[in-house]
């Protein structure tokens, strides 16, 4: 049995299980270019049936995620994130509403039902329409089924997890009226045990930090989670003044949405408010929450294996935070945590509905996140001749890199499928020696970004324990770098390139059954240098998706200035590599940041 999922929200995709197994998984954002792009995922429906040389009759079912949100025939971009985007005059004059009455919904309750009542005809016309693109545009005649949107985040947590009992929770900003779905399942059958209004959102909260601080909501959250550890927690009074938890749920108590929430937090906020003191301010106060959260359920399904999924979620101290409680022995976060995994969860909750068998854990659900396009060599080779870049091949690639990298070279791997998920897991990522402490000023200089975070490690599995303390019970999630540890001496030592401020990392552990090539070149640079690990940081410019073909790899190394390009078997040279100067003012400045500034500014005048 063949299922295609799909999922049209922000970050779009394609998926496809067949017998229970992905077999592909792809968001259109590495295909049009454009990152977490809005839209019908055409282009990822095309990918999957060249990749895996389907016919329309093939498919069994199509299962698309999200039942009620509004159609976006194209593609739209998300540049601006949540406040800047455009939503066509009809759904923009409805969240303008909703953000000037929220402060009555608690008081009248009619408002919030009258909100979704008004959407509903446009929520019925997109379902309409995406069974006529099915049917018109790719030959699909099978069945077409919409599923909830937490619980496709609950059924990719779960059904890639291996555990057969769990607590599975959800949480994100909010997909069909709810912000967290809690469930309590054994041998795949879910019951839900709590949930959470969109409007009572945590992470709607951590979004509205991320605008007023002068990044783009629903799209930087990343850069809060590493501006945190700079700073104090001197905030937390006010952000309780908005939000509440207890009784395994969180309360919109500021009655605020959308405009509303950023003019609420420059009442409760000093005009000089540190920006890296509410940074950490929502980090530990979304960790207390989260921790409650989870505590609250598990006492109450008796699991002591947790599974999440949701936008939340990418947050990696959040996960370290429940991997440590005293309820959990074991931690899966799934690797395509936002709304990237949807069309996996809704193709993996749609087979074992309709299959029909016992559900068993099956390693081979998702043995491996590298089910995105592959190139051939002879593609490799056409796009180094078009793009006049001059490059060797190499019979045996991995331990010329490995040399390349001991000699304290920047190299950009490019090969085997894509990864899916929002890491790059060495077939797109960018490598370098993990001992250069000033790294990350000079090549996120180069690739134009503006991180505080460390670059993170990719490790050698079998030297977990000598570099991270606490990595017990979240094995498999490390895999996928999505959670963080505490560091040892050792590692702090050794390799202080991807050692964070407050003494962790996020690391990706590698073993050959992973990514052979990718191990091939750690144990290589080990036997080398003495050190398991290495720098892994996505193969992409600033603002842009990771890479995807080869023309995408030679252009963003062309742009980079990175010293080598490892593209498949060849091995190509910059001619002008960037320079390594260290400079510590991009970093103290943005630190140095106070007051409402930036994209807040405007959507507060806007409001």
């Amino acid at each position: 049995m063949e299922i295609l999922g799909i999922a049209d929200h922000v970050n779009c995709g394609s998926a496809l299980v067949a017998d229970g197994t992905v077999l592909a998984a792809i968001n259109d954002e590495r295909l049009v270019r454009e990152k977490m792009v809005f839209g019908v995922p055409r282009e990822s429906i095309k990918a999957i049936f060249r990749l895996l040389a389907l016919d329309p009759k093939d498919i069994d079912a199509v299962a698309v995620a999200t039942v009620n949100q509004h159609l976006v025939d194209g593609y739209r971009d998300f540049r601006e994130g949540w406040f800047g985007l455009e939503r066509g005059r009809f759904k923009q004059a409805l969240f303008d509403l909703a953000s000037g009455v929220s402060r009555y919904y608690r008081h009248a309750p009619f408002l919030s039902r009258a909100y979704y009542l008004a959407r509903e005809p446009a929520f019925a016309r997109r379902r309409r329409a995406l069974r006529e693109i099915l049917r018109d545009e790719f030959g699909l005649t099978c069945p077409v089924y919409f599923l909830d949107h937490h619980f496709c985040h609950a059924a990719s947590a779960y059904y890639t997890s291996r555990f057969a009992e769990a607590t599975v929770v959800t949480v994100d900003g909010g997909g069909d009226g709810r912000s967290c779905r809690v469930f309590d399942v054994v041998d795949g059958r879910f019951r839900q045990l709590g949930s959470v209004s969109s409007f009572d959102s945590l992470g709607n909260l951590y979004a509205y930090v991320t605008e007023f601080c002068g990044f783009r909501a629903g799209r930087h959250e990343g850069k809060i989670t590493g501006l945190a550890a700079y700073g104090e927690p001197a905030y937390l009074g006010q952000l309780r003044r908005l939000l509440a938890y207890g009784e395994g749920r969180t309360r919109n108590v500021g009655n605020v949405f959308f405009r509303s929430a950023l003019r609420e937090l420059e009442r409760l906020l000093p005009p000089d408010f540190s920006h890296k003191d509410l940074a950490a301010s929502i980090q530990s106060y979304t960790e207390e929450v989260v921790q409650h959260l989870v505590t609250h359920w598990l006492d109450r399904t008796g699991h002591r294996r947790v599974a999440l999924a949701g936008g939340l979620f990418s947050n990696v101290r959040v996960n370290q935070k429940v991997h440590e409680l005293p309820g959990v022995e074991s931690l899966y976060v799934h690797p395509g945590m936002s709304d990237e995994g949807l069309a996996v969860g809704a193709a993996l909750a749609t087979y074992h509905r309709l299959a029909g068998a016992p559900y068993r854990p099956d390693p081979g659900t998702m043995a491996h996140v590298y089910l995105g396009p592959d190139f051939s060599d002879a593609e490799i080779r056409a796009a180094l001749e078009a793009s006049g870049v001059e490059a060797v091949r190499h019979d045996d690639v991995e331990p010329v890199i490995a040399r390349l990298l001991a000699d304290g070279a920047v190299v950009a791997r490019f090969t085997g499928r894509m990864e899916y998920g929002p890491r790059a897991l060495g077939n797109r990522s960018i490598l370098y020696q993990p001992c250069d402490t000033t790294v990350n000023d000079w090549l996120n200089e180069g690739l134009r970004r503006t991180e505080f975070m460390p670059f993170a490690p990719i490790v050698l599995a079998e030297h977990a324990r000598q570099c991270f303390r606490g990595v017990e019970g979240a094995e498999d999630t490390a895999r996928f770098m999505t959670i963080t540890f505490d560091c040892t001496a050792w590692m702090a030592r050794h390799c202080p390139g991807v050692v964070h401020v407050d003494n962790t990392a996020r690391p990706q552990l590698v073993s050959a059954r992973d990514n052979a090539s990718a191990y091939r070149i750690l144990a290589e640079y080990y036997r080398l240098t003495s050190l398991p690990c290495l720098i892994n940081t996505s193969f992409n410019m600033h603002e842009e998706p990771i890479v995807c073909t080869p023309s995408d790899a030679l252009r963003a190394f062309q742009a980079g200035g990175l010293d080598y390009l490892a593209i498949g078997q060849w091995i190509a040279r910059h001619p002008w590599p960037i320079a390594r100067r260290a400079s510590s003012e991009r970093l103290a400045a943005q630190l140095a940041r106070r007051g409402v500034v930036g994209g807040a500014r405007r959507r507060r005048r806007a409001a």
